[in-house]
């Protein structure tokens, strides 16, 4: 499975980086999140538990950070195993754009998921991803965003619009692979 998309955050750049390093952040956005460890500024174990399809899975998995450029983005990769079922492997490359007092987060995102997981099927994964990445952004955005930050994104540049937040995708991978980021979905 291959996702790749954009979102804006409404708070600086720097500001979301960082979000997407805070274990608590990242705890509280992810949905289903039981537990999430920072081990050290590149490696997190995370615990969630989330339904996909007629499936209940509890994961637990790691996520390693690496090619940091702070505050610009990173690539993360990961694995979490929910054994009978399934499995969940990630790389995703996360990218953050100033956009006046904005954030544009991009991200390209490959993840496999084998196992009882895996034989759901495709669209019922990426529809499970997609309403999870949903939820994940705007818990994450709550948390994140500095007030006023939209009215001065719109006077700074009016003419790019926010898309779908299927960029939590990310992050739910990351959750399920670590069981978070990531950042962070990401991230976002």
């Amino acid at each position: 499975m291959e996702l790749k998309d954009e979102i804006r955050i409404q708070a600086p750049r720097a500001q979301v980086y960082a979000a997407l390093n805070d274990p608590e952040i990242l705890r509280q956005s992810i949905p289903g999140c039981e537990s999430l460890q920072k081990n050290s500024d590149t490696e997190f174990e995370a615990t969630v538990t989330s339904k996909v399809g007629p499936l209940t899975a509890k994961l637990r998995g790691a996520v390693t950070l690496a090619d940091l450029d702070p505050p610009a983005g990173y690539t993360l990769a990961g694995e979490g195993k929910g054994g009978p079922a399934g499995f969940a492997k990630v790389k995703a490359r996360v990218a953050l754009d100033d956009e006046g007092a904005t954030t544009l987060l991009r991200y390209e995102v490959k993840a496999e998921v084998g196992g009882k997981l895996g034989q759901l099927g495709g669209a019922i994964i990426d529809r499970t991803a997609r309403k999870l990445a949903g939820e994940f952004f705007q818990q994450f955005e709550t948390l994140v965003s500095v007030p006023g930050a939209a009215e001065e994104a719109t006077v700074a540049a009016p003419t790019h619009a926010p898309r779908a937040a299927s960029t939590a995708a990310v992050w739910y991978f990351i959750a399920a692979v670590a069981l978070a980021l990531a950042a962070w979905i990401l991230l976002s």
